[in-house]
């Protein structure tokens, strides 16, 4: 059953911009909407649709705070009908309206990251490519060897043979801004010609990581990792003219320790 919700609530996440509902949820699960309703709220605590509501808050939230897009825009990239719907349930979760939470945010990233040296990073452009994750539902704190953590994860054990020398990443949902649903996509990167022949484990998936220009930078922690976007979004991106995109951070197996991935918006 923990399988089962766990793919109910990455659906929710990866159907933000859609009008699908619950009912297209419970289909594709093989469950009536009662059940589904039912036992995700017993996993998570509230109901599917609140979880996709604050899912949805979130991510404007990091696109109002990290990127010049317009709220018009915004709100479609979220999935809301229209602008007043939007402004309504975004005054409701933060207690502001979208345009004053912009302010407020930008104006506290830069009060917690004051003027230092910034990081060395370089923006490089990635093609695709696929990994194998399990979603954790905890923050991931003290981290020496992320490789070794997504062998330990549950199911990860039996990721042998093809994936012997496969890198570790992990996709972190809650940087720069903090969410009220934790949750890390732990897993290993997959060799193109090793896909076919995979046998993936139950609390696994396949996920295909999306072209992207990331500002990249090496750490030598995991508890560098946050403090490290805090600088490339306060001091660094803004001297080259570049903006994250509210995408999750990666955080990837780096030979110096591990290697962050701030994904870009695209210029224009």
């Amino acid at each position: 059953m923990f399988n089962e919700m766990m793919r109910a609530e990455i659906w929710l996440q990866d159907h933000l911009e859609s009008q699908k509902g619950i009912d297209d949820l419970a289909s594709r699960l093989g469950y009536s909407t009662s059940q589904v309703r039912r036992r995700f709220k017993q996993r998570f605590g509230i109901t599917p649709s609140a979880y996709r509501d604050i899912l949805r808050l979130e991510k404007a939230a990091r696109l109002l705070t990290l990127t010049p897009l317009s709220i018009s825009t915004i709100v479609s990239e979220c999935g809301y009908r229209n602008h007043s719907a939007f402004s309504r349930a975004f005054q409701r979760h933060f207690g502001l309206s979208p345009r004053q939470y912009r302010q407020q945010q930008r104006a506290r990233l830069s009060e917690r990251c004051p003027t230092t040296t910034p990081p060395a990073f370089e923006v490089r452009q990635h093609s695709v490519r696929q990994a194998l994750v399990t979603r954790v539902y905890k923050p991931l704190k003290r981290i020496g060897d992320i490789t070794r953590l997504a062998r330990q994860a549950h199911g990860g054990e039996s990721l042998t043979g093809k994936l012997n020398r496969a890198p570790g990443l992990a996709v972190v949902h809650g940087l720069p801004l903090p969410s009220e649903l934790e949750r890390v996509d732990l897993g290993l990167m997959v060799p193109p010609k090793a896909v076919d022949s995979l046998a993936i484990p139950p609390t696994f998936r396949l996920v295909e990581l999306p072209p992207r220009q990331h500002a990249c930078v090496v750490v030598e922690a995991f508890d560098e990792v946050s403090k490290a976007v805090q600088q490339l979004i306060v001091h660094c991106l803004p001297k080259n003219r570049r903006h994250a995109n509210g995408e999750p951070v990666q955080v990837h197996w780096h030979p110096r320790g591990l290697e962050l991935r701030l994904p870009l918006l695209e210029k224009k």
